[in-house]
């Protein structure tokens, strides 16, 4: 068994789709960054690397590299999860906090859970997506942005 940690934050903006989890969000502000920016997709692929041990989202995918321009942030996981699958590990569980004071999002928990684990190959009881406002505290209280904690267990498929 492997433990893997992910973090991501990005600004919200006006004028971009707001997607999380590979679900579109009902929101006059989306995530500004150099692919759709799915935070909480992000977070996931770092938290699998992570437990690889293979460094961070950026170190395959940078931001300086115009061929991830605009990229869906589904494609990115779909990279990592062949990784995982590589070395012979598959998901146990996966542990999200989205941090988001704007827009409220307990509505589309459920879809989102319902991607990630088709997305990920593993029944929904092993997905958990929790959102949580920063309480009116910093940029993220003040709805600057939004960020997410991840956190997975892979375990070895064989010997």
């Amino acid at each position: 068994m492997r433990i893997g940690i992910g973090y991501d934050v990005h600004r919200l903006v006006r004028g971009r789709p707001l997607v999380l989890g590979g679900v579109r969000v009902d929101s006059e502000w989306g995530l500004a960054g150099h692919s759709d920016a799915d935070v909480l997709l992000h977070a996931i692929s770092d938290a699998l690397l992570g437990a690889l041990a293979l460094g961070d989202l950026g170190h395959y995918f940078p931001d300086t590299d115009p061929r991830y321009r605009g990229i869906a942030s589904v494609k990115l996981l779909e990279s990592v999860i062949g990784m995982v699958h590589d070395q012979a590990y598959r998901l146990h569980n996966l542990d999200t906090v989205v941090i988001a004071q704007r827009p409220r999002l307990a509505a589309y928990i459920p879809a989102i859970r319902r991607n990630v684990a088709e997305l990920l190959s593993t029944d929904f009881g092993a997905i958990s997506v929790k959102a949580k406002t920063a309480e009116s505290l910093g940029a993220l209280g003040r709805g600057e942005g939004i960020a997410v904690h991840a956190v997975c267990l892979i375990t070895q498929v064989r010997c």
